[in-house]
């Protein structure tokens, strides 16, 4: 039977159209006060739900980890089903569970048919896991030495020695900070009471946002969305976060580590979600480091002068300014080097932004691709979940192409101008000497 469900769902997913119309939101809220974003998809018998906290690790306060640790033990328990129980149970609905933790937010997910036989059941699992965890010893202690056995390889890891560094840097005592994964003291330290008070304080009714998108009509959605969230008490909003605050001072940071490559990643802070610079820092960085081989940093770095094979930049914003990253790997004794590159080809575009042309293929490169990146219901329910989570306009992505062509040479010159500060710029190395 799980068998045939698996295939079965393979199927559908290949049969599945290559060109989708952009969606139309539908929102509303549950009884209990969480925020439902909802799209319906009726070409293939599927419903994708997403539900997502305001509870990821910018929550954690004076406990790194505990964010994550929490969503890891949602799957671990609930209701008295074990983690093999639960995972036996969704296998055998030929259904997908899935949870994952970032900064801002926590994620429950669920995939499943539409049949009743199966849909139902698969429901009522969900539901349990949101509202019942159990939190036993075993568990807790089982994902807790996971974390710790990860943080352990983190610390021989140059890329997450290197991360851990530049986040430390451009964020300082701000929440983003430290990452998700914590510290190996702060992970050591939690314990299941830390847990449940993170649990019962974050994963309530009004911190929820509900995304679906299947093959229902939108009281079938509304009947769903008010079943998942049924059992969660109704809570409160968390406090906003504080103000990301601004460099005052460039950085220069290296960590010595015994490899042949060094690890390389500048920036400061960026952007957050909703900056009415959104787009205009988008488009631009397409071209400076965000479209792969043909980006201005590839051509300056890897196609003139063969420094590293890849090198990229990119803004990530979040609930308050995310950082803007900028990275690359090169032998130890080309890091100078690299980096003198780098910082001219920054320098340049800051001063005098894109060509013409430059611009011209990014607004192709962009709106060409969009349609693929709503091609299917996993694509659509990761973009409602962003507008939803961070309550963008509804019609965010019938607006997309339209807010790209808008962008010109000199919104572009001026945004980079204003946004980014090359003498108060983050430097992080992580390698052998050079």
């Amino acid at each position: 039977m799980k068998s045939f469900l698996s295939n079965a769902c393979l199927w559908l997913l290949l049969l599945s159209s290559s060109t989708f119309a952009i969606p139309t939101i539908q929102h509303w809220q549950t009884d209990n006060g969480a925020r439902v974003y909802f799209v319906p998809a009726p070409d293939l018998p599927m419903v994708d739900i997403e539900i997502v906290f305001d509870a990821g690790s910018a929550r954690d306060g004076d406990k790194p980890g505990l964010a994550m640790l929490s969503n890891g033990l949602l799957t671990e328990g609930a209701g008295g089903y074990s983690a093999d129980e639960i995972a036996e149970y969704f296998e055998n609905l030929g259904a997908k569970i899935g949870n994952s933790l970032v900064s801002d937010m926590a994620t429950v997910s669920l995939r499943s048919l539409t049949e009743p036989q199966l849909l139902e059941p698969a429901v009522e699992m969900l539901t349990l896991l949101l509202a019942k965890a159990d939190f036993e010893e075993t568990p807790f202690e089982r994902v807790r030495q996971q974390m710790l056995v990860n943080l352990q390889y983190q610390e021989q890891s140059p890329g997450a020695i290197a991360k851990k560094a530049y986040y430390s840097a451009v964020f300082g005592t701000h929440p983003y900070g430290t990452l998700s994964s914590g510290t190996p003291e702060s992970v050591a330290a939690l314990s299941r009471d830390d847990v449940k008070a993170f649990y019962a304080r974050y994963y309530v009714a009004k911190n929820a946002v509900i995304s679906i998108v299947g093959a229902l009509d939108k009281k079938a959605a509304e009947k769903l969305a008010n079943r998942v969230v049924s059992q969660l008490p109704v809570g409160k909003t968390p406090p906003t976060l504080p103000v990301v605050a601004a460099l005052s001072e460039a950085k220069r940071i290296h960590i010595d580590h015994p490899s042949t490559q060094t690890h390389v990643l500048i920036g400061q802070p960026g952007m957050a979600r909703g900056d009415p610079d959104y787009f205009t820092l988008y488009v631009g960085n397409y071209i400076l480091g965000g479209s792969g081989l043909v980006s201005l940093l590839a051509e300056k770095v890897r196609e003139e002068r063969g420094l590293a094979y890849s090198v990229y930049s990119y803004f990530a914003p979040r609930r308050v300014a995310g950082p803007f990253i900028g990275g690359l790997e090169t032998r130890n004794d080309q890091t100078a080097q690299a980096l003198q590159v780098v910082n001219e080809t920054l320098d340049n575009f800051i001063k005098n932004g894109p060509s013409e042309d430059q611009l011209k293929k990014a607004k192709q490169g962009i709106t060409g691709s969009f349609p693929l990146r709503i091609k299917s219901n996993s694509d659509i329910i990761s973009y409602l979940s962003v507008i939803g989570f961070y309550q963008l306009p509804l019609d965010y992505l019938h607006q997309f192409n339209n807010k790209v062509e808008a962008v010109t040479l000199e919104m572009i010159k001026d945004a980079f101008q204003r946004r980014l500060h090359l003498d108060k710029l983050v430097i992080v190395t992580v390698g052998g000497k050079n």
